[in-house]
């Protein structure tokens, strides 16, 4: 369903360290995430996420479920919005594993994502 969190993103300082703490925390599992930079793909009970490094202190990254993202794109920037050009960790195998993401502005310059999940099949 398009609107819903379909993906978060942690920004820390050591990623290695949130996994330990996250992991016991919550019971999250971790696998070395697209980027091959030390981050990590974070599988839960209710959704995906990741984690990278080198953003110490951030606030949790939202990405939003849209069903066509170049669509969404277009939409944010008639609306005032702004987008960026590409995508975190965005290539074929990890579009393929993870699905397309884009980080975006609404029209007051509050940042949000866009995530069109894989395709399936």
């Amino acid at each position: 369903m398009a609107g819903e969190i379909s993906f978060f993103e942690l920004g820390v300082d050591d990623p290695e360290k949130a996994r330990t703490f996250y992991g016991a925390l919550f019971g999250w599992n971790f696998q070395p995430g697209p980027s091959g930079e030390g981050g990590y793909a974070i599988g839960t009970p209710s959704g995906q996420g990741g984690v990278h490094g080198g953003d110490p202190g951030a606030g949790p990254y939202l990405f939003f479920r849209v069903d066509d993202l170049d669509a969404a794109v277009e939409q944010v920037r008639e609306l005032g919005g702004s987008v960026t050009d590409t995508g975190p960790g965005e290539d074929d195998g990890s579009a393929a594993r993870f699905g397309r993401f884009r980080l975006c502005r609404d029209n007051q310059g509050s940042p949000f994502g866009l995530h069109e999940p894989p395709r399936v099949g």
